[in-house]
């Protein structure tokens, strides 16, 4: 997105941009590159800088506005956003795209170092039972970097294939199975049916990873699966419940074309992702900008969790008597699940409690009754 206002600055004076701070979050702030980036390229900013309560305030409107269980919890920021813009245009740009074409994920140089093996992948992959024993979750630096270097070092471990379903996923199969309700003795038929139809469209899906393959394959099974089905769908949905119209230059045809064409060491190496792109516009950006790593667009969920969508969790949503009538969930492992967001160690718990609250609460809306 800082490429984009710089282009678009570039073409057009008092251009306006836009972004979102986090005031009681600086974990999860951004306020302070988005400043840099406008002064180095002249555009009339605006920051919406948000408190928690804000956030918390737009959670059950954000959710409304979904026609389908969508478990990316940026959606609220992303929604947030758009309403505050649309105050000032009718039509936004936006950087999407410039991730999947690029290698601009930790999943992507997870990958890269997978491939390019040496001392310290070695020595990342043995230190995983080690890592157990640390706290892991997104609310710091520390346990956040503990977290990522532990997903590394699992997925690591396993095929080509099942590596990148690993790092694109929440939950493994494992895990999602444990939560359903599904008693399988007595449901055989459908069980064997819907496992054959998780595996053909998972084949589907990673057809395009070839074991010797380029690293083109790894960005163009991104294209399509995280791109089309979350990234383009959250912004997609959460602008126009606004009417704001957000605009992709990175999708342009002929880039995305381009871009297919390009050799790995033209977008990642053991130093730089993006690597084309930060070459290409060094100048156009200040350097604290173009030097750091990737930040997810993210609100703190564990913090929420555990303080003030507390209630929301034990006492409706995830309520032990309403997921027994519900007949979807096993009651043990939501008890399971809601003891691992509570304690030292929740690691990806509060993503998975996401994505179920989401389901829940859209369930209810439309299926209950």
């Amino acid at each position: 997105s800082s490429i984009v206002t710089a282009l678009a600055a570039k073409h057009k004076k008092d251009i306006h941009s836009f972004s979102i701070g986090f005031k009681d979050e600086p974990f999860f702030d951004e306020t302070k590159y988005a400043q840099l980036v406008s002064k180095k390229v002249n555009t009339k900013h605006t920051v919406f800088s948000l408190s928690n309560q804000d956030l918390l305030d737009h959670v059950f409107e954000v959710l409304d506005y979904m026609d389908e269980p969508f478990g990316d919890s940026s959606a609220i920021p992303v929604n947030i956003l758009s309403k505050f813009t649309k105050e000032h245009v009718s039509v936004a740009l936006s950087g999407d795209g410039a991730d999947e074409m690029f290698a601009g994920y930790n999943k992507h140089y997870a990958e890269f170092r997978v491939r390019n093996a040496g001392f310290v992948n070695q020595l990342l992959k043995s230190v995983s039972p080690l890592l157990d024993l640390l706290p892991q979750s997104r609310n710091s630096k520390i346990a956040n970097l503990s977290r990522q270097i532990n997903r590394y070092s699992q997925g690591a471990k396993l095929k080509h294939k099942e590596r990148y379903w690993k790092w694109a996923s929440i939950l493994n199969e494992e895990e999602a199975n444990y939560l359903l309700k599904e008693k399988r003795q007595e449901q055989k038929q459908r069980a064997s049916d819907e496992a054959f139809q998780y595996k053909k469209r998972k084949e589907a899906i990673l057809k395009t990873i070839r074991k010797t393959g380029d690293f083109n394959d790894v960005l163009y099974t991104d294209m399509n699966l995280v791109l089309k089905d979350d990234m383009l769908k959250k912004v997609d949905s959460m602008s126009m419940a606004r009417s704001l119209e957000v605009r992709t230059p990175f999708l342009d045809h002929n880039l995305v074309d381009f871009a297919f064409t390009l050799p790995t060491e033209f977008k990642i190496n053991s130093n730089s992702r993006k690597k084309i792109l930060r070459d290409t516009f060094k100048s156009y950006l200040p350097d604290e900008v173009n030097d750091r790593g990737k930040m997810g667009f993210e609100v703190p969920l564990l913090k929420w969790f555990r303080e003030d969508l507390r209630q929301l969790i034990n006492n409706d949503l995830l309520e032990d008597n309403f997921i027994e009538e519900q007949g979807i969930f096993n009651l043990d492992a939501i008890k399971n699940l809601k003891l691992k967001l509570y304690s030292n160690n929740p690691k990806d718990a509060h993503a998975t409690v996401w994505a179920i609250i989401v389901f829940q609460h859209w369930w209810k809306k439309y299926m209950q009754n």
